[in-house]
């Protein structure tokens, strides 16, 4: 049984135990896009850190419809933030690429969160950061994120949560309800996450925790992802050369 209490305890200890080692004095940088796992994280370096500690980066491309809810959470924080409008970045990455080239529309789905993690990176090395990521057990489970984009970070609170547990943990810090169950929706391609991936993220996270599932094509589907996706979670394969060994 998930003890959410205990779990948002232990995180925020484990949160200021990273910092201690990797950066006493350096702040904890969350890029914010309103929806439940950076509302969520940010709460908990918060909570963790102070929030004198915590540095909110908004990233819409373009107009964002849901910004407004960005601004909730930081208002609500009480956390210093900037907006960062990557558009024009964007843009002109994809205006610079040869002609001739074939670009996938995956390739122009992905390059967003890339340009996002850039940015964040740029902030944090000039506000003495450390980026967190905020992709959860569920997302990371099917694929869902992308690599070196949202799925970059230098610490990551909710790597081993679904989203099912990160819910509770929201409601538990306090933050909105309509932040800790904002229908999620990543801003590219206009559809939530669920419609993307054709299962809810509830049937998925009882698939993760207890291994049921009443459709066997949708345990298919998931199994298919999660196997062609465990490269995204593993460290970049390295060529060791005969006869060395890590540090020669």
């Amino acid at each position: 049984m998930f003890q959410a209490e205990k779990v948002k305890n232990d995180c925020i200890r484990w949160i200021r135990d990273f910092f201690a080692q990797n950066g006493p004095d350096c702040n904890a940088v969350v890029g914010i896009s309103g929806g439940k796992d950076s509302s969520v994280v940010a709460a908990l370096c918060a909570e963790a850190l102070g929030r004198d500690r915590v540095i909110g980066v908004l990233m819409p491309c373009g107009e964002q419809a849901d910004i407004d809810a960005a601004y909730s959470l930081v208002n609500h924080l009480g956390i210093r933030h900037y907006e960062v409008n990557v558009k024009a970045a964007v843009e002109g990455v994809l205006s610079s690429l040869p002609k001739d080239l074939p670009l996938s529309d995956q390739s122009r789905t992905n390059l967003p969160p890339r340009i996002r993690m850039a940015t964040l990176y740029a902030i944090s090395q000039s506000v003495n950061g450390r980026v967190a990521n905020t992709c959860n057990l569920s997302e990371d489970w099917v694929g869902y994120s992308t690599r070196y984009g949202d799925a970059a970070g230098d610490f990551s609170p909710l790597a081993h949560l679904t989203v099912t547990e990160i819910r509770e943990i929201g409601m538990l810090l306090g933050l909105p309800e309509a932040l800790v169950f904002k229908t999620p929706i990543d801003g590219l391609c206009g559809k939530t996450d669920e419609e993307n991936l054709g299962f809810t993220y509830a049937d998925l996270d009882v698939y993760i925790r207890e291994g049921k599932m009443a459709d066997e094509e949708t345990r298919k589907i998931i199994d298919q992802k999660h196997k062609n996706n465990l490269f995204k979670l593993q460290l970049m394969p390295s060529f060791m050369p005969e006869g060395m060994t890590e540090g020669q």
